[in-house]
């Protein structure tokens, strides 16, 4: 099962696939899971190199975003069974609004079209509301997105979405569901994606 979860900040991504890993792991299924596309990485770094990355000059942060997305495209080549959150098309929305302005990314289609066939996009939705909402009530460490952002965010992750070269896609309004809720309908709706390989996990 190869999966990338995108969508606005707030919409459930993280959520999501920590829910699928402890889900796989409950099923002796091992997860390669890779959720540190947003700046700055909380995933693998120390709060002191979160803030240097925070303060990295906008040039660099656009190479380095540009080559470990290369490097994952490795990786979701090498592993069957790999989760990413963001990825390209969070680059393809955050990069020139808050990482480097005046720049833009290239090459988001040419990525896809070096992904496995079998890659699943799930695209991650709410209303805007409900996102300032979240944002109020369970702030992240180092929210990257702007509340008056957030209409227009979403906007462009839909047109992410739809213009994705990916065949295999599913989209979720968050809005109203529990995490458990979030993976339930994930399950309901992959079926229909997934290779023979991944189908008797569902059973």
């Amino acid at each position: 099962m190869r999966i990338i979860a995108v969508g606005c900040e707030y919409t459930g991504v993280t959520t999501l696939l920590n829910e699928l890993y402890k889900w796989g792991t409950e099923r002796h299924l091992q997860f390669h899971m890779d959720d540190h596309f947003t700046i700055p990485d909380a995933f693998h770094l120390s709060e002191d190199e979160q803030q240097a990355m925070l303060t990295m000059l906008p040039a660099l942060k656009e190479r380095f975003q540009r080559f470990q997305i290369v490097y994952h495209i490795r990786l979701i080549n090498l592993y069957e069974q790999i989760l990413l959150g963001g990825f390209h098309i969070e680059e393809e929305v955050y990069g020139p609004r808050y990482y480097y302005p005046g720049l833009q990314v290239s090459d988001t289609r040419r990525y896809e079209s070096e992904m496995p066939a079998d890659t699943v996009l799930v695209h991650l939705h709410a209303r805007a509301e409900v996102i300032r909402k979240r944002m109020q009530n369970a702030p992240h460490p180092h929210t990257l997105i702007h509340a008056e952002d957030i209409p227009d965010l979403l906007v462009k992750f839909d047109q992410q979405y739809r213009q994705s070269w990916i065949q295999r896609k599913i989209s979720i309004d968050t809005s109203d569901l529990t995490p458990d809720e979030l993976l339930d309908v994930f399950l309901q709706r992959v079926r229909g994606h997934l290779d023979p390989r991944d189908a008797p996990l569902l059973c």
